[in-house]
C-alpha cells in the first residue's frame, strides 16, 4: 500500500466515519454504530472504496489501545470500593451466564465439541463476546435519568466497570486457548502474575506521576507521560505475560485514574481517538466484515445471538440481585442496565478476528447486538423508573 493509497484511504475513512457518526447521533444511536455503518458502505460489503491493509490494520491496534487507556482512566475507584462485594458477585454472574449461553448457543449451530478442540475455542470464544457491558453507555442512561446515585445507579455502574474488568481477564484466557497446547493453568497464573507485579509497579508509578502532577500540573507533559505508559503497558503485558495488549494499556489507565489530572489527561487523549484513530477503528470493523458472504444460517446465527446476548445478562445479573435482597424492580433495573454493549465487545471480536479464532462474518452478530442493545436499554429503564415514579416503593439499601 502506497503512500498515495493510504491518503486517499485514511480521507474516506475519516470523512465518512465522522458522517455516519453524526447521523446516527441525530438518529439517538451510539456513534459508534454509524462509523461501523460507514466501514461497511465504504468496505467489500457494498462499494469497495478501502481495502484492508497492514498499515489500517496498525493504526486500529493503536486506536483500541487509546479506547482501552481511556476506560480505565474513566474508571471509579472509589465506587468500585462503595459498592464491594455485591457489585463483584452480580458483576461475576453477569460475564458466567453470557459466557455459558454464548458457548451453548455456538455448538447449537456448529456441533459440541470437547476442550482443546478448534469448535470449542470459537464457542468458547463467542461466549466471551457477550461478557462485555458498555459501561459508557450504562452511565449516560443513569444520568439522564438523574438515577447515577443513587443505590442501584451505583451498583450498576460499579458491577458494570467489574464485569468488564473480569471479561478482559477471560478474554485474556481464551485467546491463550488458541494454541492446542497451551497450558491454562499457566496462562492463568501469568495472568494473576501480571495483575500483581501491576498493583506492585502501579502504586510506584502513580506515587511518581502524582508528584510530577503537583510540581507541573495541567501541562503537556502529563499526559504524554500518561500516553507512554500506555504504550509500555500494552507492550509488556503482551511481549512478556501473554496477556492481551489492550489490558495493558487498561490497567496503565487504572493506575492514573486518581490523579488530579486524570480528566485532563483523557480529554487530551479523546482529541487523538476522535478526530483520527477512533474512526480508524471502528470502520476497520466494518472493513473486516463482508455482509455479502452472509448466508441464512449466519443471519439466523446473528438473531440468536443477539436474544441470548441481552436475555444472559438480564437473567443472570437479576437473579443474582435478587439473591443478594434486591426488589424485583431493580432486580429488573440491574439487569437490563447491565445489557448494553459497545465498544469493548467490538475490542473483544477484533481481538478473535485478529488471532484467527473467529471469522469476519461474526461482526454482523456483534454489530446487531450493539446496536439493538444501546436504543433498547434507554427505553426499557426509563419505562421501569416510571412505574416507579407512578407507584413509589422503598428502595433497598443494603
Amino acid at each position: 500500500m502506497d503512500t498515495l493509497e493510504i491518503l486517499r484511504s485514511l480521507a474516506i475513512i475519516i470523512i465518512s466515519a465522522k458522517l455516519f457518526g453524526i447521523i446516527a447521533r441525530k438518529l439517538k444511536a451510539p456513534q459508534v454504530a454509524g462509523e461501523i455503518v460507514a466501514g461497511l458502505l465504504i468496505g467489500p460489503s457494498l462499494f469497495n472504496l478501502v481495502t484492508e491493509s497492514d498499515f489500517l490494520s496498525g493504526m486500529a491496534e493503536i486506536g483500541v489501545i487509546l479506547l482501552m487507556f481511556s476506560a480505565g482512566l474513566e474508571t471509579d475507584i472509589d465506587n468500585l470500593k462503595k459498592s464491594g462485594i455485591k457489585a463483584t458477585v452480580i458483576a461475576c454472574a453477569g460475564v458466567s451466564i453470557p459466557l455459558i449461553l454464548g458457548t451453548i448457543l455456538y455448538m447449537c449451530f456448529y456441533g459440541f465439541a470437547s476442550p482443546g478442540t478448534t469448535t470449542f475455542t470459537e464457542a468458547i470464544f463467542i461466549g466471551t463476546i457477550l461478557t462485555a457491558t458498555s459501561v459508557s453507555i450504562t452511565v449516560q442512561v443513569l444520568k439522564e435519568l438523574g438515577k447515577i446515585s443513587t443505590e442501584v445507579g451505583t451498583t450498576i455502574m460499579s458491577a458494570a466497570i467489574i464485569d468488564d474488568v473480569i471479561g478482559i481477564v477471560v478474554l485474556t484466557a481464551v485467546l491463550g486457548l488458541k494454541d492446542p497446547d497451551a497450558n491454562l493453568a499457566l496462562v492463568c497464573v501469568k495472568t494473576a502474575v501480571f495483575f500483581i507485579l501491576s498493583l506492585i509497579v502501579g502504586i510506584v508509578i502513580f506515587k511518581i506521576m502524582q508528584k510530577i502532577d503537583q510540581r507541573w500540573p495541567h501541562t503537556r507533559r502529563i499526559p504524554i507521560l500518561g500516553l507512554t505508559l500506555a504504550f509500555i503497558m500494552a507492550y509488556v503485558a503482551d511481549k512478556y505475560f501473554g496477556v492481551a495488549d489492550i489490558t495493558g494499556a487498561y490497567v496503565a489507565g487504572i493506575i492514573l485514574s486518581s490523579l488530579d489530572d486524570s480528566e485532563y489527561i483523557d480529554r487530551k487523549m479523546d482529541i487523538s481517538s476522535y478526530m483520527f484513530f477512533g474512526p480508524v477503528f471502528f470502520a476497520s470493523v466494518g472493513l473486516q466484515t463482508n455482509l455479502r458472504t452472509i448466508d441464512v444460517t449466519i443471519m439466523a446465527f446473528s438473531i440468536a445471538f443477539v436474544i441470548v446476548g441481552l436475555l444472559g445478562k438480564v437473567i443472570g445479573c437479576g437473579l443474582v440481585a435478587k439473591l443478594l435482597k434486591y426488589n424485583n424492580s431493580d432486580c429488573l433495573k440491574i439487569g437490563v442496565g447491565m445489557m448494553t454493549r459497545g465498544e469493548v465487545a467490538l475490542i473483544v471480536a477484533q481481538r478473535g478476528l485478529k488471532a484467527e479464532i473467529i471469522d469476519g462474518r461474526y461482526f454482523t452478530a456483534v454489530i446487531i447486538l450493539i446496536v439493538v442493545s444501546s436504543i433498547l436499554t434507554p427505553i426499557v429503564l426509563k419505562a421501569i423508573y416510571a412505574a416507579d415514579d407512578a407507584c413509589p416503593k422503598e428502595e433497598y439499601s443494603g
